[in-house]
């Protein structure tokens, strides 16, 4: 089947498709004429691809165990961290997994940590397990999160009176 054909089959658009083929998650065959040409190892490979997409893994995390796509199943997310040793489990799929994990939950931290930065200088009350203000108030988040600052509010200037 032709591009927009399989680019429906699998649930992505055309532009998504040709990306993963660009990124080498899936080859498609050319005709003569030069169109892409794709069958039902295609579409099944691509719903994987987008299944673990939607579950949270880069294209980079999907491109590091590219050549184990085929042995994952195209009919939900694979179950990548299951707690019990199986027979077949994709070790490389999981050790990929578990790493996106780490930096997923290493970003809601820092964002968790921003946001209370930023709520303590609106004034907002602490949330539940966020870091305090210093002595002085103020709270650091690390070098890149620039520099403190406090809101004030500043009476509104007195503009004149304008005669018709």
């Amino acid at each position: 089947m032709r591009i927009g054909d399989a680019a429906a089959a699998a649930g992505m658009t055309p532009r998504a498709l040709r990306y993963y083929e660009q990124q080498g998650l899936v080859t498609a065959r050319r005709t003569p004429s030069g169109h892409r040409l794709y069958d039902d190892e295609d579409i099944r490979r691509l719903r994987v691809v987008r299944e673990l997409r939607d579950a949270g893994l880069t294209v980079g995390d999907v491109r590091a165990f590219a050549h184990l796509l085929h042995t994952l199943p195209a009919d939900g997310v694979p179950d990548l961290l299951a707690q019990e040793p199986r027979p077949g489990r994709c070790s490389a799929a999981e050790t990929v997994a578990r790493r996106r994990l780490a930096d997923l939950d290493a970003r809601i931290a820092r964002l968790s940590y921003l946001r209370a930065r930023l709520a303590a200088r609106l004034g907002e009350p602490e949330a539940a397990g966020t870091e305090p203000a210093g002595p002085d108030g103020t709270v650091r988040a690390g070098a890149d999160s620039g520099p403190l600052f406090r809101l004030v509010t500043a009476p509104a200037p007195e503009t004149p009176a304008v005669r018709a």
